[in-house]
């Protein structure tokens, strides 16, 4: 485990667009809990640009948190992936370390288990059936993370189904049924949990009207069922506003959870992947340093604003 003796470390988040991210507060935070002398910074890096920024990094370096659309381009340069990196095809976290003088990267998935985190930290801790809309890498993240909450059947409404099929093997791998959908095609029955891994942008055409005000999706909104929309700037998005219509109109309180819930938990773990190099292992004071993360971006416990 490093400690403040071993120095200054480098690390910064990467994307395409990123200037919206709050991933900075949250690893800043947690570094100042664990007085740790870490600079955490962020960088507009495109695909193609990814290789050249991960090979000119000096020893300072210890990783790297990867937004989109890097958790699948950063596949080629790992020379190590952790089980659920491999299972869903993309890695947010790069560990730089070293192995006979030399630099060897470790790829880890810790948006799994942020989802898994941030649902149970606001009340949702098991599901049956789930919706998920979008059929990108945070999608696959989503799904097995149904699959960790006991779901049996996710149906994935894309705007393109064919670019989606992936999901269907994925699904079967982790022992669910996944079907993929069009986003106009009627959802049968009403899903224990929603999950939205679409732009935050996304839906402002008249889709989010679409999706949110099927019959099936309608009941679930009026039954107080969880929206968990990714997404957090802009925030609301149409798909919360509309789905918070919904609620209202039917006396209900609106449960929906902002992607920066999700944020605040898979950021510890890389906060634990970054000091001991173990998604699974404590950090000293965690309970403090969570406290922390959670109110550098105005959220309370269940993840929900202050």
């Amino acid at each position: 485990m490093l400690t403040a003796s071993d120095g200054v470390r480098e690390l910064a988040v990467l994307g395409s667009p990123i200037a919206h991210s709050k991933s900075p507060d949250l690893h800043g935070a947690a570094y100042h809990v664990l007085e740790l002398p870490w600079r955490y910074g962020r960088a507009q890096v495109a695909a193609d640009e990814l290789a050249g920024f991960v090979h000119s990094r000096s020893d300072a370096w210890r990783g790297l948190s990867l937004t989109m659309p890097l958790k699948q381009s950063v596949l080629p340069l790992v020379a190590t992936l952790d089980e659920t990196a491999r299972i869903t095809g993309a890695a947010n976290t790069i560990l730089f370390d070293q192995e006979n003088g030399e630099r060897v990267l470790h790829g880890f998935n810790t948006d799994v288990s942020g989802i898994v985190r941030a649902l149970a930290a606001a009340g949702t801790s098991s599901a049956r059936s789930v919706l998920i809309w979008g059929g990108g890498a945070t999608a696959a993240s989503a799904l097995v993370a149904a699959a960790e909450l006991g779901a049996s059947d996710v149906v994935v409404q894309v705007r393109e189904p064919v670019r989606a099929e992936h999901l269907v093997g994925l699904g079967a791998s982790v022992g669910l049924r996944a079907r993929v959908a069009r986003f106009d095609d009627p959802v049968a029955k009403r899903p224990d949990l929603v999950v939205s891994t679409l732009p935050g942008h996304a839906g402002a055409d008249g889709t989010a009207k679409r999706l949110v005000h099927g019959d099936a999706v309608a009941q679930a909104a009026r039954e107080g069922i969880l929206l968990f929309d990714v997404a957090y700037d802009p925030w609301p998005t149409s798909l919360v506003s509309e789905w918070s219509a919904i609620a209202s109109d039917a006396d209900a309180v609106p449960n929906v959870l902002s992607g920066l819930a999700m944020l605040v938990h898979q950021a510890l773990l890389q906060v634990r992947i970054f000091v001991a190099g173990d998604p699974e292992l404590e950090l000293p004071d965690e309970a403090r340093v969570l406290a922390a993360m959670l109110d550098a971006v105005g959220l309370d416990a269940s993840g929900r604003p202050l």
